[in-house]
Parts: structure tokens; sequence; C-alpha cells
């Protein structure tokens, strides 16, 4: 058998992605990433319910930098999360479907995101909890 002179498909370091493809793909991957932090807030909640040593043990782990990156971390994706399922709902109603709007909005999201964790971490260290 011979074989044909045609090029393979592209792999994914040729392939470009298209900015609303990494955004959905982060989208889903932020998903399971509420739902970790979903456990933290649990077990900060029973930390609480448990009594004083139980939840003192909690807030310095919450306090170190594990802790901290953790809630940061949570904070980013539930903001990405947020801006991005407003974005769905936008395209729920049929509108920005066409090129230019995917991309300006993909924009949006980003800039958003990145907005609302600034204002809730510079509320957090304002307030002297950061």
């Amino acid at each position: 058998m011979r074989s044909d002179a045609r090029p393979l498909s592209p792999h994914l370091q040729v392939y470009r992605w298209p900015l609303t493809m990494a955004l959905s793909i982060l989208h889903r991957v932020t998903g399971v990433g509420l739902c970790a932090g979903a456990i933290l807030l649990v077990w900060w909640l029973s930390a609480a319910a448990q009594g004083p040593a139980a939840y003192d043990g909690m807030q310095h782990f919450l306090a170190s930098w594990l802790g901290r990156a953790l809630i940061f971390c949570w904070s980013v994706a539930l903001f990405y999360h947020l801006c991005n399922g407003l974005r769905h709902l936008w395209w729920d109603t049929g509108r920005g479907f066409d090129p230019q709007s995917f991309d300006r909005v993909s924009y949006i999201v980003i800039a958003g995101t990145a907005v609302l964790t600034a204002i809730a971490w510079a509320a957090v260290i304002m307030h002297g909890r950061g």
C-alpha cells in the first residue's frame, strides 16, 4: 500500500485557539473550581459549628499563603464564571453572534473578571482582613 501525500490534521501546536473556545473551556474549568471552593466553604462552616478550637484552626489555615491562594483562585473563578454566564444569557437573547461581538464581549468578560476581583480584594484589604 502506498501512503498519500496528504497533510496531517493540525495539532495543538499549530492550531490557533479562538478566544471564545478558550473561554468556553475555562468556563467549564472554573465551574469545577467553584465546586472545589464550595467544599472549602462547607469545611469552614462546619469548623465554625464545631467550636472555637476547630474554627481557629480553619482560620489559621485560611490565613496561610496556601489558604489565601485558594481563596484568591476561587474568587477569580467565581467572578469569571459570573461574567461568562452573563455573556451566555446575552447570547440566549439571540444577540452577539457576529465575529466582532464574539471577540469584543470576550474581552469584556476578561476585563470584568479582573475588575470585580480587584474590587473584592481591595474591600478585603481595606477592612483589615487581608
